[in-house]
């Protein structure tokens, strides 16, 4: 019963994302609404293709969990689920345009990813097990910070942008090389540099001093990314 509540949460959410693109939702796609608030830290739009990777990878684990049927517990199962929910629910925000609700609920969504990628952790040591969750988690972390980006935009706070944007830039690649090292994870960098990569190209001719450094950290993560060191203890 467990599975099938979360293959259910799981369909909704394609379901939802893909409806709201498609009739779509309150006469926008989840594309247009990003394009009325221009911010620095938006990645191109080929960049949120990423979407789809995510939902097959997560297709993929959930077929993994069925096979695996041991793994599944009541806990498990409700932060999967939850999370679905949370996804479903922010399209609804952003269509409609609560841009302060959709970062309160991109918050929880990247909360409760946390502690689906610890509570993976023990379940399984298996790394491969959490390839989905730290794409997943990955691209919900910096999705969070655009958001926060677009609220600042409807606010009018749009002086420091380069600067903020150079800060948040730095700031995510810290945090992005700790979380590396510190789990031993190889996989949640790369959706940092797909995405950096992403704001270089969007942003070169917009503002080339943001896309350099995005492109710099890029570079960075990506070379940091493949020394291997132990997690800490």
């Amino acid at each position: 019963m467990k599975l099938l509540w979360m293959y259910l949460a799981y369909f909704v959410m394609v379901a939802v994302n893909a409806f709201a693109n498609i009739l779509p939702l309150n006469g926008v796609t989840t594309g247009e609404v990003s394009n009325r608030y221009q911010t620095l830290f938006t990645p191109a739009g080929y960049v949120f293709s990423i979407w789809g990777l995510i939902y097959v990878l997560l297709l993929i684990w959930l077929i993994g969990m069925t096979i695996k049927r041991t793994f599944v517990t009541e806990q498990l199962a409700f932060i999967f689920i939850t999370s679905s929910v949370l996804n479903a629910l922010w399209i609804f925000m952003w269509h409609f345009s609560f841009i302060f609700l959709s970062i309160i609920v991109m918050l929880l969504l990247l909360f409760t990813l946390l502690l689906f990628y610890a509570y993976q952790k023990q379940i399984s040591k298996r790394r491969l097990w959490r390839v989905p969750i730290s794409v997943y988690l990955g691209w919900i972390f910096v999705a969070t910070i655009a958001n926060i980006c677009y609220y600042l935009s409807v606010l009018g706070w749009t002086s420091f942008e380069s600067f903020l944007s150079i800060l948040l830039l730095i700031l995510a690649s810290a945090f992005v090389l700790v979380f590396r090292y510190k789990e031993n994870d190889f996989v949640l960098p790369l959706v940092f540099v797909w995405a950096f990569v992403g704001i270089f190209i969007r942003d070169l001719s917009l503002a080339p001093l943001v896309a350099y450094t995005a492109l710099i950290m890029a570079i960075l993560i990506f070379m940091l990314n493949w020394f291997r060191l132990k997690p800490y203890q």
